[in-house]
């Protein structure tokens, strides 16, 4: 069995790729201005690039750059530019999906790793190794493969070239992101990162005929026509993951807040060295991963291709909502030894008699209650309203920082 299992978190900005990086993640991937597939995610600037690489090898860890574009002619102009200053900023890896990106890739930093993006639909092992004798260090299956396809990939592939695979987040209702709903629709390329999620909307059928008259779209033995699939959810199948050949565990989401991936990455790491340490440990706590990994907000969960062909339960049909248990109450900034008081920055409204959990970066979560607490200027105050606003109270133990505070939704 590997053991050598890598937890790797999406960072669609600076704030979340600390986030990762301290709740647990063993490396992180992020996009650039250019070339990545998140154009609503904030991204990083080259100042923010190199800060976010130094934070990450600081502390052991690993940046991964996207550049996985299905790229048109004009976007090769100042690839080759780019793909030097990443490397000189110590990027750990490039994420390329199109080949002509890869072979500029080869040419401009040869000595760089390169993954395979999901993006490229790796399916089969042929394909897996055509692109291991083009030089590609990693393959990020496609989402649509079962554990024994994947496990079959693996073992026809080199021993060099390693298999990476989502294991969390949402899911695309086309192979691995290739849709041209977004495009139709909206006018909005999906493969250039500026997807419109076409495929949550609710969709009626009207007949050409019959103007007006809106039918609802219904299901047949041939499958459905509804696209709104449903989250993939792995952290009670750790075990079969490792089996399976897959080294790395990718966990969806550049759009998603420093909330969301400090609970998630969290989770995730408590279930792999659970697992790791004790196999039956992890099969006694399942339950208590997946409540956890359930207060990021989500959308119902599947297993996805994982178990076989998807069926009926792997889509919502009535609704895009989320499931929201947990609100992110605020970030604990600072801690004080001698007083044992914490400055918290607040996301969300609290108050005194309010029950707070606290998110430790290293250690299980558990539960205070407000009973007294001060504003910026040490005021007494009952209540903390304001987005952002800075307060203090006391708390019971000693705790590194920062460190996330979330609270039950009502």
């Amino acid at each position: 069995m590997n053991n050598n299992i890598e937890l790797l978190a999406p960072a669609g900005n600076l704030e979340a790729l600390k986030i990762a990086i301290l709740y647990g993640a063993d490396a992180v991937y992020m996009g650039g201005h250019e070339y990545g597939l998140r154009a609503k995610a904030k991204n990083f600037t080259p100042e923010q690039m190199q800060e976010g690489i130094d934070f990450a090898h600081k502390h052991g860890k690993k940046v991964y750059v996207t550049a996985n574009i299905i790229a048109h002619n004009e976007d090769f102009e100042d690839m080759a530019d780019y793909f030097r200053e990443i490397e000189a900023m110590g990027a750990d890896a490039l994420i390329v999906a199109d080949p002509g990106v890869l072979m500029v890739a080869k040419e401009a930093v040869p000595n760089m790793e390169i993954h395979l993006s999901t993006q490229a639909n790796n399916t089969n092992y042929n394909s897996g190794l055509f692109w291991a004798k083009q030089g590609v260090d990693r393959i990020v299956v496609a989402r649509e493969l079962s554990f024994n396809e994947i496990q079959e990939i693996h073992e026809r592939l080199p021993e060099n070239v390693t298999i990476e695979a989502f294991v969390h987040g949402a899911m695309c209702i086309s192979y691995s992101g290739r849709c041209l709903m977004s495009n139709y629709l909206t006018n909005r390329d999906a493969n250039k990162g500026e997807c419109s999620h076409p495929c949550r909307w609710k969709y009626n059928v009207v007949e050409e005929k019959r103007p007006g008259e809106y039918m609802p779209v219904g299901e047949s033995e041939r499958g459905t026509y509804i696209y709104n699939s449903r989250d993939l959810c792995m952290i009670e199948y750790i075990p079969e993951l490792i089996e399976s050949g897959i080294s790395s565990f990718k966990i969806e989401g550049r759009m998603k807040t420093a909330f969301y991936v400090a609970t998630v990455v969290k989770a995730y790491r408590e279930a792999i060295d659970t697992y790791l340490r004790s196999a039956e440990e992890y099969e006694a706590k399942k339950g208590y991963f997946l409540e956890e990994v359930g207060k990021a907000s989500h959308r119902e969960y599947t297993t996805g291709f994982y178990n076989g062909k998807t069926q009926v339960t792997d889509q919502t049909y009535t609704h895009n909502s989320y499931i929201r248990n947990y609100d992110f109450a605020g970030t604990i900034i600072d801690y004080n030894d001698e007083t044992s008081m914490v400055t918290v920055e607040q996301r969300s409204k609290f108050s005194l008699g309010d029950k707070i959990e606290v998110m430790p970066q290293d250690q299980p979560s558990y539960q205070i209650q407000i009973k007294k607490m001060w504003d910026e200027e040490g005021n007494e105050i009952e209540s903390a309203p304001h987005p952002k606003q800075i307060i203090t109270f006391k708390v019971d133990k000693a705790i590194k920082v920062p460190a996330i505070l979330r609270k039950a939704g009502k």
